[in-house]
């Protein structure tokens, strides 16, 4: 590996932890930290979500191992979300790459004040039904959002959940498990279209796998659902900061 690939694996690792925390897989900072880098936009998508697949898939087999997750109110997310990434991930070619950078934004900045003002109280009810119809719906729009700007859908579907009333962290661990499908079915398309760099996606995986299941183990171990819903609120409003800054400066 080269002094770039050193720096990758690094971020990657820091950043799968951090993500994991909130069960949103890294995408949001691997696409623009490799697109700052010089990396084709579409090449850093493939390979921001084939590691929101791995990593997200060691975070998946932790939860499932100690019972953490809810496999019924899994099924709509996942069938609806792979439909759907296929479908955003098509038509991402004709959107300008400065566009899908202001999506990303507008995207970050409204999830990350869902998640630091729309929150309930620490002595809450949380929601426990799983309407099928209304999980499909909600899948198909984070799967068609992460499809477009390469994300895995899970940072999508969170502040969601949350707005709909249902406990952040049951809902870290259903997305954690839906991110594998909905982000390979993307990443599979845009191999389809040519944008596969293998030896980054190797590198950004290895370290993703290893901080996801470290940041998985942490949050479980030692956050509480409102301590969780703020790292994400503060990491999201950072990132769309930092976009802002790549775009017009």
């Amino acid at each position: 590996m080269d002094y770039f690939h050193y720096i990758i694996a690094t971020l990657s690792f820091v950043a799968s932890f951090v993500f994991a925390l909130g069960g949103v897989g890294t995408a949001l900072v691997i696409v623009p930290i490799l697109v700052s880098f010089g990396v084709p936009l579409n090449v850093a998508k493939s390979v921001a979500l084939f590691n929101n697949g791995t990593s997200m898939i060691s975070a998946s087999v932790s939860n499932f191992r100690n019972g953490r997750l809810d496999l019924k109110f899994s099924i709509p997310f996942i069938i609806s979300s792979v439909l759907f990434s296929i479908v955003g991930a098509y038509i991402s070619k004709f959107f300008p790459t400065h566009v899908i950078l202001l999506i990303f934004v507008v995207f970050l900045i409204v999830s990350g004040f869902i998640f630091l003002f729309l929150g309930r109280k620490e002595d809450a009810v949380y929601r426990d039904d799983s309407p099928f119809v209304l999980l499909f719906l909600v899948g198909s729009f984070a799967g068609a959002l992460a499809g477009l700007i390469g994300i895995g859908g899970g940072s999508v579907i969170s502040p969601i959940m949350l707005l709909l009333g249902f406990n952040p962290k049951k809902t870290t661990t259903v997305t954690a498990f839906v991110i594998p499908f909905s982000s390979f079915s993307a990443f599979i398309t845009y191999w389809a279209m040519g944008s596969v760099d293998w030896t980054l996606i190797a590198i950004v995986s290895v370290f993703g796998i290893a901080g996801a299941t470290l940041g998985t183990s942490f949050m479980h171990k030692r956050l509480n659902p409102k301590a969780v819903k703020k790292v994400l609120a503060f990491i999201l409003l950072g990132m769309a900061i930092k976009l802002i800054y790549q775009i017009y400066f």
